[in-house]
């Protein structure tokens, strides 16, 4: 290659190793440093000599060189002459000292070269800088920066020359004045001892192993006077901490003597830096040197240092931390070390300091101390040993600190006093207090507070996760604490302050107690005796106990209490063992599938009693389980905030005093659980009343005593008393421990022995509670209605064995109804009202039964003071005493209530299950069945059906009863079907389906009947829960049907009556079912009532116009059908003179005709006549002040189309639909091509057009038409598509027309041939609008292969070449696409017509009435497909001339074009193999056909792939046949790069010759309009250079290479320029 050509193509990179894309200039200078590796000689010199032609070259530009230099040489080292390794280093050396001033890029850029070459060449390099490192002048700050960095690079080559330049430097020392200059000479003596301390570490790898300390203590030294002497007092913060960072690593090189002696200058003066400076790591770094260097020597003026030195310390060390931050995490670190390096030589003055530390008030400062503590117990352990009390002793005072943050220190300094052995000192335990005192931290923040912005903030719960961990650290790794744990850790069980670290605790017990038990230890034996401090066995028990109670708080504390429990079991009882390990583990399995929200709290209650339950027997030890009982009253307190887990208690008690057989001890319990509870709440009032009673199932007797003494005891009295000395015990107390003693009294009468109580209730029970009835306190009422509910519920259980007539109950249903009627009718805050009406559905079934009158009082206060309520939604306003329930609490109080109304409406019912008995309470429901608010017509209607549903169940038919409101009830109950409440509509097809049993039952037939009619309305049910109002309609139909067959005839006329009243329902719903309701009644069974047809629809019609509910419509689309079937043509012709666009009446009315097949059918038939003969448009000016016409519809085609769309609309036309869909789909599709762009017509009363879209009216019809007639697959094709949008716009209509023959061909083929010969007669039409369109249709179907199949071939061939000679150009176009379109639909039948393809193709590649090309675009297209089947005999003599024509359009602009014509020679070349004529055209375009596989039209590359894959075998060689066939794939990326460099290889070896040919053409390309090309045409060429061998070079003319490709380099597009560089690297 021409050494000019290499030249001119590294001077145009040089020229743009600025460009101002960074992309392009990193491929400059990879090109560059790929020539220089080649020619690293020729390239290093035209670098210098660039530099040296262009003294004023901008710096940045200067820089990219001087890089470009220092890479080659740092890569090409051993390849460089030793004549360029000299003038490079001149060139470095001036370029980094011309300019006096720094520049740092630049000086820096040509510094690194010198170190760059200073690694091998380290003697010439010192030669060249020490003459510019002259005594007595003051060197340029660069050449002691670079001095510097040799000494870094290259330890063993400089270090011999240190001692002669250390001697030249320390006379400049006193010359440098500039701050700057100060701050290289400080940074180079750091660098410089740095190097000697390696060097002198690994003397053995050194080249001269006699170099020693000494040699450089002297120059060191002066260095050091006048560093730190002069220079450290500089107010220019960098260069002091330079001095400081020098000054450490000088230290270790001084003389041991010097250092001593400076030592007390020294040490201050590093700490003093640090209030100067923010970088405080350097400082810290320079400190740790010293200190180093200073223990290393064993200095004795050290210790005189210690006070300044440990401050200045101890304020590092308590600095914040941050991780974010290396250089802060550094310092921490180092400042550490400083202590370290402290402590083994002054250990008790260290840490008395650090101790004294701890007592500081600044929080940073405790912190600090902490740290260090922490880092000398772990680093320092032998030095540490004799203070371990000491230390012991002082972290009291942190443990009691308040601050997270310091509490956080003082963990992990505990955690490393554990595994250092300080736990098992005496004051170990406070330690162990302390991490547990933090296991049971609450959350720092409730859920409505905002977490602070502080970054070092410790939470409550990561401190808390900290101490849980390290607990169990402790447990689990430091083998010789188990027995500072085991059994201590038990103390923390039991007092409230530490219930949340339950769940650690235990866990921790767990660990330990298991492996002591499995190790048989003695130690896991506790005696309660000698451990003073630990809670006894039944405290522990009892804690345990109630912690599994509630399993979820806490942290989840059940299941380790648990685990804990069985752990411990011969720990609390011996006998407790067997109990215990049979049933624990069922519970914990239970809780592991449990969740806080799933666990059934009622029976895990229960299971956990009978847990104690059988404990307590298995235990069998009446003295253990007395005190058992006293310990577990004793503990009541502890719960005193925990109301839940105290009622839990209280049960546990009343469940031990049951095995309890000491009378006196039961008393005793029994007077303090009374006297000590607390009455003013009520979950604690329930749990002593819980307690008390099921103590009674063993101590009745007693109970009832100590009972009946509280109550004269002085409790009640209201003067001062044993109770309260100090104040007056007032009025609202009293009331509350009456409360309690009336609960109790309650719970009594349920849990006592039913043979001993009925005759206790009477004389001491009621009597009891009776005294309170006239009460005005809440509190006591409710306990007053829940007892008598209590009583009721033992009196119920006893009287099933013996009769009992209580004649007290009237009086208590009266006193109950007085208190709900006492209750405030507008909100639901109090369990009141649901517990009276337990309470009284307790009493129903007691004799004596209710009179009338009584019963009827009860229903209508109890039905009106529930439904009334308003929503469990609405919130009442606040009343000062009482505090709003929360939406949860409020809706549960509202599903109480409304559950226990239901349940006394039964127990009413069941005293009279008669149609009487029914009416009876129905007739106190009924007027809330249809009002106006949602929740009482819900509450009502669930209240019915839970009532039919109960008399169904109750029925028992002894003799033939009618069920004589059966029609009153359906009439009231069937409309709510449709209510627009979904719960309301189940309701009421329940209530429904429980009527008709009910009738059945009545009509004799047996219970285990079922009538297929009456069961078939609870599959509506799924139906009603959709809101849909078809769905609504048709159940409301089938309900009716069902209805109809059940109903006796004498009750039809009340049903009709009840129905007419619900057409004025308050729910609009409503009225729709109740219109359906009365449609289907009259199909199914109004042939007696036919007269009423003609009012009906009088109703009907003044309805409709106020009417907005579309069911309405629809209900009454069968009357509307029956007018259509008797007046058709009279029907129509009103529909059609609605004004357009029709209303929804209109429109539902045109749809209601659709519903019977022989109407429709007649109808379509009638618009398809009219739209045949009627024009479908006018033309009209558009205006008189412009020209131009416009189309514009005409009425009654369009109104037909309108109405033809709506009656589609109906489900029931699919029949005529599907038996005319030939003739309508033509009809439509011909109307469709007739109306796209054409505008609707004006209003007749308003002058402006209706808003209508003409052509968008005949695409839905057309659309609902390919639905009716169920072309699925048509439809989702078309809709994937977008079809329907295409076919409605003028733009897009022929697209959309085509998609729609493909989905027909595609999915309905059978059906084309009627299609094709309805549409036949439209191709003459005189609308060009509709040829367009039909021969659109024609060209599609000939793409398919169907219409070969069903012999439509010849008909559609025929019309396409009659179409050629069409008037409208677009006509024309068409018809060549659909002759082209033969060969992918039926390629057998190409060459039957291979002279009229030909020709077609031909005259329309020289179309010339053309205007967008479109013409010639499609008889390429058409070309390409036909050549792929015609014969060759055909074609033969054609081929040259086509692809003579081709070649113009293969760089057209149009990319469609461009697609084509590549696409078209690809298909030609199978009528070219073996011509030698056709191979040279192949060559020619080649180069073209490479460049554009990165054209920026995808069509385009995929064209390419596919004409260079069939044209390979042509090529004339193998290599290159293979490569296309393997590489270019349509589908596949590829990698254009290789493909290319691969490409020019083969080029290379197999056309030698055609070199010259390829490059000047790829050499075109570099004008391209594309930038993909030009760029594609750069890579070309770099690979074609990068590929060639010597002998083939001379077929390329370089010089017009090179030229293109600078002019390239300058190219607008970036990644241009990027490949014309990246091609110049490959000139070489």
């Amino acid at each position: 290659m021409d050494n000019t050509d290499v030249e001119q193509v590294t001077l145009a990179l040089l020229d743009a190793a600025n460009d101002k894309d960074s992309e392009v200039q990193d491929q400059v200078r990879k090109s560059m440093l790929t020539l220089g590796k080649q020619q690293p000689d020729r390239v290093l010199a035209m670098c210098q000599d660039y530099l040296l032609k262009h003294p004023k070259l901008v710096v940045t530009h200067r820089v990219v060189i001087l890089q470009t230099i220092e890479l080659i040489v740092g890569c090409r080292i051993e390849e460089i002459s030793a004549p360029r390794i000299k003038s490079i280093i001149s060139l470095a050396s001036d370029e980094m000292t011309r300019s006096k001033e720094v520049i740092p890029d630049w000086q820096q850029a040509a510094g690194n070269i010198l170190v760059a070459v200073g690694n091998k060449y380290i003697n010439d390099i010192m030669e060249e800088i020490l003459s510019k490192f002259q005594p007595g002048v003051l060197p340029h700050f660069f050449v002691v920066q670079t001095l510097a960095n040799l000494s870094d690079s290259n330890v063993y080559g400089m270090v011999p020359f240190l001692n002669a330049i250390l001697g030249t430097m320390l006379p400049m020392l006193g010359m440098a004045k500039q701050d700057n200059m100060k701050w290289v000479f400080s940074s180079a003596l750091c660098h410089f001892s740095d190097s000697i301390l390696e060097y002198l570490a690994n003397l053995d790898k050194a080249p001269d192993p006699t170099v020693r300390k000494d040699t450089f203590s002297g120059e060191i030294y002066a260095a050091f006077d006048i560093l730190f002497n002069n220079w450290l007092q500089s107010r220019e913060p960098k260069l002091r901490l330079t001095v400081g960072e020098a000054v450490g690593s000088m230290c270790h090189l001084m003389a041991s003597d010097k250092l001593e002696e400076q030592i007390p200058r020294v040490i201050p003066a590093i700490v003093s830096l640090y209030k100067k400076n923010t970088e405080h790591y350097v400082i810290s770094k320079s400190l740790c040197q010293v200190l180093e260097a200073s223990v290393s020597i064993g200095s004795r003026v050290l210790e005189t240092q210690l006070d300044g030195l440990l401050l200045a310390l101890h304020q590092q060390v308590s600095a914040p931390v941050d991780y974010g931050d290396p250089p802060t995490v550094k310092n921490h670190n180092e400042a550490l070390r400083c202590f370290s390096l402290l402590a083994n030589s002054f250990p008790d003055r260290l840490v008395m300091y650090v101790l004294q530390k701890l007592e500081n008030s600044n929080e940073r400062s405790r912190m600090g101390s902490l740290a260090v503590l922490r880092h000398l117990i772990n680093s320092s352990s032998s030095t540490m040993e004799s203070k371990k009390l000491l230390i012991l002793a002082s972290i009291r005072q942190p443990m009691a600190d308040h601050s997270n943050k310091v509490k956080k220190r003082v963990v992990q300094v505990i955690s490393a006093m554990a595994h250092h052995g300080y736990l098992e000192l005496e004051g170990g335990e406070l330690l162990v207090r302390f991490i547990v005192q933090n296991c049971a931290l609450h959350d720092t923040y409730q859920s409505h507070q905002r977490p602070t912005s502080d970054p070092e903030e410790v939470t409550n719960e990561a401190l808390r996760t900290m101490c849980d961990s390290t607990l169990h650290l402790l447990t689990t790794t430091v083998g010789r604490l188990a027995d500072v744990l085991w059994p201590k850790l038990l103390y923390y069980l039991t007092p409230s302050q530490y219930s949340n670290a339950t769940t650690p605790l235990c866990k921790s017990l767990i660990v330990l107690g298991n492996k002591k038990k499995t190790n048989q230890e003695p130690s896991f034996k506790i005696d309660f005796t000698q451990e003073v401090n630990l809670p006894s066995p039944q405290t522990l028990m009892i804690r345990l106990l109630v912690n599994a109670a509630f399993p979820f708080n806490s942290r989840g504390h059940g299941a380790p209490s648990l685990s804990l429990l069985q752990i411990l079991s011969i720990n609390i009882h011996p006998n407790t063992e067997a109990v215990w390990e049979k049933e624990i583990p069922p519970l914990l399995s239970l809780l592991e599938e449990s969740t806080a929200e799933s666990l059934d709290k009622k029976l895990w209650d229960e299971k956990l009693l009978e847990l104690l339950s059988k404990t307590l027997t298995a235990i069998d030890d009446d003295k253990w389980v007395c005190q058992f009982a006293a310990e577990a009253t004793r503990y009541l307190a502890t719960y005193n905030n925990y109301l839940e887990e105290k009622s839990f208690l209280y049960r546990c008690i009343g469940m031990t005093l049951q095995q309890c057989f000491n009378k006196e001890v039961v008393k005793k319990q029994l007077q303090e659980v009374l006297l000590a509870a607390r009455h003013n709440d009520a979950i604690e009032r329930e749990g002593v009343a819980t307690g008390v009673g099921l103590c009674a199932n063993s101590h009745l007797e007693g109970t009832l005593a100590k009972l009946d003494e509280f109550g004269k005891s002085d409790a009640f009295k209201k003067s001062p008393s044993i109770f309260n000395l100090l104040k007056e015990r007032n009025e609202v107390e009293v009331e509350k421990v009456k409360s309690t003693l009336i609960l109790c009294y309650g719970h009594v009468a349920l849990n006592a022995p039913s043979e001993k109580i009925l005759n206790r209730i009477d004389q001491d029970i009621l009597r009891s509670i009776s005294k309170h009835f006239n009460t005005k306190d809440l509190t006591m009422k409710l306990s007053l209605i829940q007892s008598v509910g209590l009583i009721a519920k033992a009196i119920s259980r006893c009287v099933k064995k013996q009769g009992y007539i209580f004649s007290r109950k009237q009086e208590l249903i009266t006193v109950m109804l007085d208190f709900m009627k006492s209750e405030p009718s507008d909100s639901l805050r109090t369990p009141l009202r649901p517990l009276v009406l337990t309470t009284c559905a307790n009493l129903m079934p007691l004799d004596p039964p209710l009179s009338e009158n009584e019963s009827f009082d009860l229903l209508k206060v109890c039905v009106n003071g529930v439904f009334s309520l308003p929503p469990d939604t609405h919130t009442p306003e606040k009343t000062k005493d009482e505090e709003n329930l929360d939406p949860k609490q409020r809706k549960a109080l509202y599903n109480d209530t409304l559950g226990a109304l239901q349940k006394l409406l039964r127990s009413v019912l069941a005293r009279d299950p008669s149609p009487d008995g029914l009416q009876s309470i129905f007739k106190h429901i009924e007027s809330w069945l249809s009002s106006v608010h949602d929740h009482e017509r819900e509450r009502a209607i669930t209240a019915t059906s839970n009532l039919l549903a109960f008399y169904l169940g109750s029925l028992n038919v002894k003799s033939m009863v009618s069920f004589h409101n059966l029609g009153a009830l359906l009439g009231r109950l069937s409309p709510r079907c449709s209510d627009p409440q979904p719960a309301v509509r189940a309701a009421a097809v329940n209530c429904i389906y429980t009527l008709l049993c009910i009738q059945l039952r009545y009509e004799g037939f047996s219970l285990d009947y079922k009538d297929e009619a009456v069961e078939s309305l609870l599959s509506l049910k799924e139906a009603l829960e959709n809101p849909d109002h078809s769905v609504l309609y048709k159940t409301c139909s089938e309900l009716t049907k069902v209805m109809s067959k059940r109903l006796p005839q004498q009750q039809l006329t009340t049903l009709v009556f009840m129905l007419f009243e619900g057409l004025v329902d308050s729910q609009t719903n409503c009225c729709r079912a109740s219109s359906v309701i009365l449609n289907t009644m009259l199909k199914n069974r109004g042939a007696g009532l036919q007269d009423l047809v003609p009012e009906m629809l009088e109703v009907l019609h003044v309805r409709l116009q106020s009417v907005t509910e579309d069911q309405v419509r629809v209900a009454v689309g069968q009357t509307v059908l029956i007018l259509a079937s008797q007046h058709l043509q009279t029907v129509i012709n009103t529909l059609v003179n609605q004004p357009l666009p029709y209303d929804s009446w209109t429109s539902e009315m045109w749809m209601a005709l659709g519903a019977d097949p022989i109407v429709a059918n007649q109808i379509i038939e009638m618009v398809m006549e009219k739209l045949a003969i009627t024009a479908p448009y006018v033309d009209k000016k558009e205006s008189m002040m412009r020209g131009g016409m416009t189309k514009v519809a005409t009425n009654q085609p369009l109104a037909m189309t309108c109405g033809l769309k709506e009656l589609l609309l109906n489900g029931q036309s699919q029949e005529p639909a599907v038996s005319l869909f030939p003739q309508l789909f033509s009809c439509l599709t011909v109307r469709l091509g007739a109306s796209v762009g054409v505008m609707p017509p004006r209003n007749n009363t308003q002058k402006h057009s209706i808003s209508l879209h003409v052509a968008g009216v005949a695409a839905e019809a057309l659309r609902i038409l390919l639905a009716r007639a169920q072309l699925d697959e048509v439809m989702k094709r078309l809709d994937e598509d977008d079809a329907w949008d295409a076919m409605k716009e003028q733009n897009t209509h022929i697209t959309g027309v085509t998609l729609l023959a493909r989905a027909l061909a595609k999915h309905a083929g059978p059906r084309l041939p009627a299609i094709v010969e309805s549409l036949c007669p439209s191709l003459n039409n005189i609308y060009e609008c509709q040829r367009i369109t039909v021969t659109t249709f024609f060209a599609e179907l000939l793409n398919h292969h169907v219409v070969t199949e069903l012999m439509l071939i010849d008909v559609l061939m025929n019309n396409m070449m009659e179409r050629i000679s069409d008037p409208c150009c677009t006509v024309r176009m068409l018809a060549v696409r659909g002759l082209g379109n033969i060969a992918v639909g039926s390629p057998e039948k190409v060459n039957k017509y291979a002279k009229e393809l030909l020709a077609a193709m031909s005259s329309g590649m020289e179309e010339k009435d053309d205007p967008g090309k479109l013409i010639t675009l499609e008889a390429m297209s058409g070309l390409s497909k036909v050549l792929l089947h015609l014969d060759k005999k055909n074609v033969h003599l054609l081929v040259v001339y086509i692809f003579m024509k081709i070649k113009p359009f293969l760089e057209s602009d149009n990319d469609d074009i461009r697609c084509a014509s590549i696409l078209l020679m690809g298909n030609l070349s199978k009528f070219g193999s073996g011509e030698p004529v056709f191979k040279d055209q192949i060559h020619n375009v080649l180069v073209s056909l490479l460049l554009h596989l990165v054209d920026p039209n995808t069509e385009v590359v995929k064209a390419c792939k596919y004409a260079m894959r069939v044209c390979a075998p042509v090529v004339g060689s193998e290599q290159i046949t293979t490569m296309f066939q393997n590489h270019l794939h349509e589908d596949k990326s590829l990698h254009y790069g290789e493909f290319i460099n691969d490409l020019t290889k083969y080029l290379i070896q197999d056309f030698p010759g055609m070199l010259n040919f390829y490059h000047i053409s790829v050499i075109q390309f570099f004008k391209s309009n594309w930038p993909e090309v030009r760029a594609a045409a750069a890579m070309f060429i770099g690979f074609l250079l990068g590929n060639i061998q010597q002998e083939h070079l001379s077929h390329l003319n370089m010089g017009t290479v090179s030229k293109g490709l600078v002019m390239l380099l300058q190219d607008p597009d970036p990644v241009v320029r990027a490949k014309a560089a990246e091609a110049m690297g490959h000139f070489h």
